[in-house]
């Protein structure tokens, strides 16, 4: 081991302590930064996660739409499943209702989902909690975990479903008899929207609360993992005739203004946290400059005895680097520690301050999302190993600059 080497980590951990000073307030300034970078990026991305997994989760990655609904969706669903890279494609149709159960009315979104076809593109199955979706039929009905809880329905229950085909009856003076559905399962998804305004039918029920025909309003496009979604519809949209009147957007389009103010917030965050780590830089460079100082004898014995310039300074620039790696793997395992205790720590505020529906009513998610990305942690790794080395720079250069004589002579 080089001389130099050997005397960095000797001034950093003395012999005879377990750490100095020093070195502890260096590595864990450092760590905190890394530690809070780690978190703060990998929530932020996990809300774009969150999005792309329950936009694909609930509608496939592409989604085929009119202006007003596809006449013929049995030719356009054949056209698009001969696109290379789709993986099924299955209609659907959706609207609002007026949902009354009791005394409770609720004004819910309504989706008609072909059976036949459902399973190959949104795995709506993994997302029943009580009953099953083999139990759905022209009779019946599927309500979303929230929704359910609000209007009081259960299993078994028989609720009434008024639609706007039936409330235009009202103005030919036609009687208005609202359709009654039997509750055969309860879904959740995650997403508070989607959680407490949801209901799910029967392809066929849906045209008919709608006077659809057989028309659908679009359909929904599962793709090969790995696909880019904006190639895959420019695809599709290449593949469908013009006369269709029929275009395909990705699922990126769809929530292409909220990932832009995410993507935003995240660029921003990122700035926040490394002037952070910048000025955990700092403080490791002024504990260097104290330490040149007090060892400016012994830099001058070390000159006297033959050590080079660049020697001396390697010496002190390695104690930077060293702390930027110390410094790194710590706030690894803190900031990992705290993604996976995130939710515990959120239950915990919200607890105390009383806003647990406000939160999942302003971020849609019922729990905390985190998703680490390995360009973010490539990015916080490198940052923190740079700017711990550069803070070893000035202390170095100013180490090598002394003269063995003067600093010989120095009280």
């Amino acid at each position: 081991m080089p001389w130099y080497l050997y005397l960095a980590l000797k001034q950093l951990f003395p012999t005879g302590r377990r750490l100095s000073f020093f070195t502890a307030i260096s590595v864990v300034s450092v760590a905190l930064g890394v530690a809070l970078l780690i978190v703060v990026l990998s929530v932020m991305g996990g809300f774009g996660y969150g999005i792309r997994q329950m936009a694909a989760d609930t509608q496939g990655e592409v989604q085929v739409q009119a202006r007003s609904v596809i006449d013929h969706p049995a030719d356009v669903l054949a056209q698009v499943e001969k696109v290379p890279g789709v993986v099924a494609a299955t209609p659907y149709a959706e609207g609002v209702v007026v949902l009354k159960f009791g005394n409770k009315p609720a004004f819910p979104g309504i989706q008609g989902v072909d059976l036949t076809r459902v399973d190959k593109v949104v795995p709506l199955k993994k997302f029943i909690r009580v009953g099953s979706l083999d139990d759905l039929d022209d009779d019946s009905v599927i309500l979303s975990s929230q929704l359910a809880r609000s209007i009081g329905a259960h299993m078994g229950s028989r609720i009434e479903v008024y639609t706007p085909l039936q409330l235009e009856k009202m103005d030919t003076d036609d009687v208005l008899l609202p359709r009654e559905l039997k509750v055969v399962g309860i879904f959740e998804i995650g997403h508070q929207q989607l959680d407490s305004s949801t209901v799910i039918v029967t392809l066929r029920l849906m045209q008919e609360l709608y006077g659809l025909g057989g028309a659908v309003h679009g359909i929904n496009v599962r793709i090969a993992p790995g696909l880019d979604a904006d190639a895959m519809a420019a695809r599709i949209n290449a593949a469908l005739p013009p006369e269709t009147n029929v275009r395909a957007v990705s699922w990126i389009e769809i929530y292409q203004e909220f990932l832009w103010v995410l993507q935003l917030e995240k660029n921003l965050m990122l700035f926040i946290m490394l002037v952070v780590v910048l000025v955990a830089a700092f403080l490791t460079m002024s504990l260097l400059l104290v330490l040149v100082i007090k060892k400016t004898r012994e830099i001058g014995l070390l000159g006297a005895l033959g050590a080079g310039r660049r020697e001396i300074a390697f010496c002190f620039c390695l104690q930077g680097v060293a702390v930027g790696v110390a410094g790194t793997a710590l706030g690894l395992v803190l900031g990992f520690t705290g993604l996976h205790f995130r939710n515990d720590a959120v239950e915990l505020i919200t607890r105390f301050t009383g806003s647990r529906e406000i939160l999942a009513r302003f971020y849609q998610f019922s729990q905390l999302p985190a998703h680490t990305e390995p360009r973010d942690l490539v990015i916080i790794v490198i940052s923190a190993l740079v700017l711990s080395t550069l803070a070893g720079v000035i202390p170095a250069v100013m180490a090598a600059r002394l003269k063995p004589v003067e600093a010989l002579r120095s009280e």
